[in-house]
């Protein structure tokens, strides 16, 4: 049984903008080490963050935006499978557990100046 769904829309170029400008803090704010690696690792770094970035928001829509999460307990990690997977902490765990959640599953894509992610959370 599906309990949350979370689309969100991030524009690569606004998240260049906002990695160039904070001089690391903002990536450090956000994202954790191992997604940090994971993104400076590719040859368009902005692209898989902005991607992140839009599936830490569709994970908060799809787990009906519990208040007092913190960005690096909501990580996109990767999944057995080879893509990518969501791996949470913390109060986000917490939050999940109340909804009953069992599974979220994630895509992400990006194309042009967009990147994307859907979130499903299944019961």
């Amino acid at each position: 049984m599906i309990v949350g769904v979370g689309l969100d829309l991030c524009l690569i170029s606004r998240m260049e903008r906002a990695l160039l400008r904070s001089d690391g803090r903002f990536a450090t704010r956000v994202f954790t080490e191992a997604e940090r690696r994971y993104c400076d690792g590719k040859a368009s770094p902005s692209q898989h963050y902005a991607a992140r970035f839009a599936a830490k928001e569709a994970i908060l829509k799809a787990l009906h935006v519990p208040d007092g999460l913190s960005w690096h307990e909501l990580e996109i990690v990767q999944g057995s499978h080879g893509g990518p997977a969501i791996a949470l902490h913390g109060a986000a765990q917490q939050a999940a557990d109340r909804l009953g959640v069992r599974r979220l599953h994630v895509s992400l894509t990006h194309q042009g100046d967009s990147a994307s992610a859907v979130v499903i959370a299944e019961r």
